[in-house]
């Protein structure tokens, strides 16, 4: 009898450990009001107030992109199935690139194509609620940030497949001769600290339940990019996929990435390079027809840089590291930290002196002083490092703060570097931040991971007038620290200055040109009036040398004078300067000039969005009805990322009845401890019986 006790105490103990163990596993966790973006795979919102209704999943993501010269053309169709028995409105959000100008939108419900027009984000909102109300199939795309959108379609049916279109362009340009076209897949949880203040309802987007690390989303992505380069090709390769690459010849390449589930959980990057490592320079030109959609004359200006001059001498530097080391960093994105860190350590001269700031919910610095950079401190700053743990939030204003706050030393060029994820939902505060303090100092952004947030990392180094830095691995690492210090030994171009001579120019970005770290094409864009004429000339100091370069506009003229791909970028480079600077100018002033330049230029911003709305009335029997799909986190990014509160997403395997309802299978743990419970009861029978029959 004591046995039997035993062995059912044993078996209750499995099964109590098994309910556990299963009611661990996370649930989703609903919207909230203020918790935070390169990049969030597009999922579906089903507006309602049924719990347990049906998902609508994303099925595929397809890609075609065709790249012509330095501008890639780009059109993303996503379907959407609704496989459940009610109807509903649904919202989704996805990811773009950062210099994505979104200048088109469609929709397609069975036969039915919608094409969205563009309207003040508002007008467009009330559009939008009013085909609601009237049993209208509508759409409508938001922006919430630069590289993350918003659809909302309303009013879809059971059984109905819905795929949306999205057209954009986006200037390419090559870093140290190697050009890259980058199209984002997935975004990481967004860390939002409960001081931010101000924060709109466009916020709580941000606050998406993940999957569990490691689980991938249940639709497939693939991708078909033209590479029509213009001169002859000599390498083209992902270092985050493994593409078909076929070549019809010299100058031209197709890639191919069939669908798969395991494609979009890290952003799609491809870079490529031209023989004998040219780089396209030169001037492209767009005269308009006269239209009212088409009136005015633009010019892009692309200019090769000279070779880099290494100085001999090198004048001391002051360098501060400041380092996230919250949850999101957590595994491989702090182990290529660390691995950087190294690099750019072991990378200094005796000269120069040092420190470095640690921050995650607070902050801490190495030193109070910049310390000299000698093997004894070197192997401290590293020891620090290796003996952190990533965990916590990511409090990056503090840090900033805490490192523009400390002191400096004289006669000492400043170098303040970061290095982070950017899984912060405070960009623009950022850029305030950096603008106001800068000073003499220059500011380089390092982002870390398979799903950067680009936007925050180029901001920053736009603000910070120095250069962004994308490290997907850690095999990246000293490559990209060697980069670093060729940058800020010998600047390629400094003193940069452009001249127009008989060229009637106006309206060109940027506004200002600051010195080009990198071997990086200078580009330039604008508009021109009267005649395409004259020359632009472009001069500076490659080391201390003198450099200039100069442009026959005639002779440009004379090749082409059609680029219809030049308007909306030029709109989106404008638009693109004024998001960034937005803190710091009059933001009502600015709010207008970007809700002009989206109305004008048929452009998403965050204050113009695009609405379709299907004119014929829908018949719809039932309320419409909400639920929110997980988002798969980031290759590499661990459960440590996701906020308190909001923890990871198990996917459970359902299968359908003959009613429509579903059936869960039990966890394999479960099923595990449920199976070995019947074999020991049945075991402890058997020997019970084999011992009363030798009695």
């Amino acid at each position: 009898m004591q046995t039997t006790s035993s062995l059912l105490t044993t078996i209750l103990l499995c099964l109590t450990a098994s309910t556990l163990f299963a009611n661990s596993i996370p649930q989703p966790h609903p919207l909230g009001e203020n918790h935070p973006d390169h990049s969030l795979p597009p999922q579906f919102e089903i507006i309602g107030n049924n719990p347990n209704l049906d998902a609508l999943p994303l099925k595929s993501t397809k890609v075609k992109a065709t790249i012509s010269g330095i501008i890639a053309s780009v059109t993303v169709e996503q379907t959407y199935t609704n496989t459940g028995t009610t109807p509903i409105e649904a919202i989704y959000r996805f990811p773009a690139s950062t210099r994505a100008a979104v200048h088109g939108v469609d929709m397609q419900i069975g036969p039915r194509l919608i094409k969205a027009k563009i309207q003040e984000k508002q007008q467009a909102k009330a559009t939008f609620e009013k085909a609601k109300a009237e049993n209208k199939t509508a759409s409508l795309l938001e922006q919430h940030r630069p590289n993350v959108f918003q659809m909302s379609v309303a009013n879809i049916l059971p059984g109905d497949e819905v795929r949306v279109f999205l057209h954009y362009s986006e200037k390419l340009n090559a870093t140290e001769r190697v050009y890259e076209f980058h199209y984002p897949t997935v975004v990481g949880p967004r860390y939002t600290s409960p001081t931010s203040s101000g924060k709109s309802a466009t916020e709580t987007w941000t606050q998406n339940p993940h999957l569990a690390e490691g689980q991938n989303s249940p639709s497939t992505f693939q991708l078909d990019l033209t590479l029509n380069a213009g001169l002859p090709v000599q390498s083209v390769v992902s270092p985050t996929h493994q593409p078909h690459i076929i070549f019809s010849d010299k100058t031209h390449a197709s890639l191919t990435l069939p669908a798969s589930t395991d494609h979009a959980n890290r952003d799609f990057v491809l870079h490529y390079q031209l023989a004998q490592q040219q780089v396209a320079s030169g001037l492209l030109l767009h005269q308009g027809n006269g239209s009212p959609e088409d009136h005015e004359n633009f010019f892009l200006l692309n200019v090769q840089p000279p070779a880099r001059i290494e100085s001999s001498h090198l004048s001391p530097r002051d360098y501060l590291f400041i380092i996230d080391v919250s949850g999101s960093m957590h595994g491989f994105p702090i182990d290529t930290a660390k691995t950087l860190l190294r690099d750019l350590i072991n990378g200094m001269q005796p000269t120069d002196h040092f420190n470095v700031v640690l921050f995650a919910g607070s902050n801490k610095a190495l030193s109070q002083t910049p310390l000299p950079a000698n093997q004894e401190n070197l192997k401290h700053a590293l020891n620090l490092l290796d003996n952190i743990r990533a965990f916590g939030s990511t409090e990056l204003l503090p840090a900033l703060k805490l490192a523009f706050d400390l002191p400096r030393t004289e006669g000492r060029s400043r170098n303040l570097v970061l290095i982070t994820d950017g899984f912060v939902s405070i960009e623009k505060e950022a850029f305030q931040l950096v603008s106001e303090n800068l000073g003499q100092t220059n500011f380089f952004a390092f982002g870390i991971g398979s799903s950067v947030n680009r936007w925050l990392i180029e901001g920053l180094a736009h603000a910070g007038q120095g250069e962004p830095f994308i490290v997907l691995n850690p095999n990246d690492a000293p490559a990209t620290a060697k980069r670093f210090h060729d940058y800020i030994k010998a600047p390629v171009l400094t003193d940069i200055e452009v001249t127009y001579e008989g060229f009637a120019t106006h309206q060109i970005q940027p506004t200002c040109i600051p010195d080009l770290f990198a071997e990086r094409p200078l580009q330039i864009i604008g508009k021109w009036k009267d005649q395409p004429q004259g020359r632009i000339t472009v001069r500076g100091k490659n080391g201390n040398a003198p450099y200039q370069a100069s442009f026959d506009v005639a002779a440009e003229a004379s090749k082409a004078l059609t680029n219809p791909a030049l308007r909306p970028l030029w709109a989106h480079d404008r638009i693109r300067e004024l998001s960034i600077a937005s803190q710091l100018n009059n933001p009502g002033e600015t709010q207008q000039e970007i809700t002009t330049l989206g109305l004008t230029y048929h452009l998403l911003t965050e204050h113009t969005s695009f609405v379709g709305v299907d004119e014929t009335p829908r018949e719809i029997l039932a309320q419409l009805n909400t639920v929110t799909q997980p988002l798969p986190l980031p290759q590499g990014v661990s459960n440590h990322a996701l906020p308190a509160g909001s923890p990871a997403v198990a996917i459970s395997t359902t299968t359908a009845t003959s009613t429509g309802k579903s059936c869960s299978v039990p966890e394999p743990g479960v099923v595990s401890l449920l199976i070995l419970a019947a074999a020991s009861l049945a075991l402890h029978r058997q020997r019970r019986l084999s011992k009363s029959d030798h009695q």
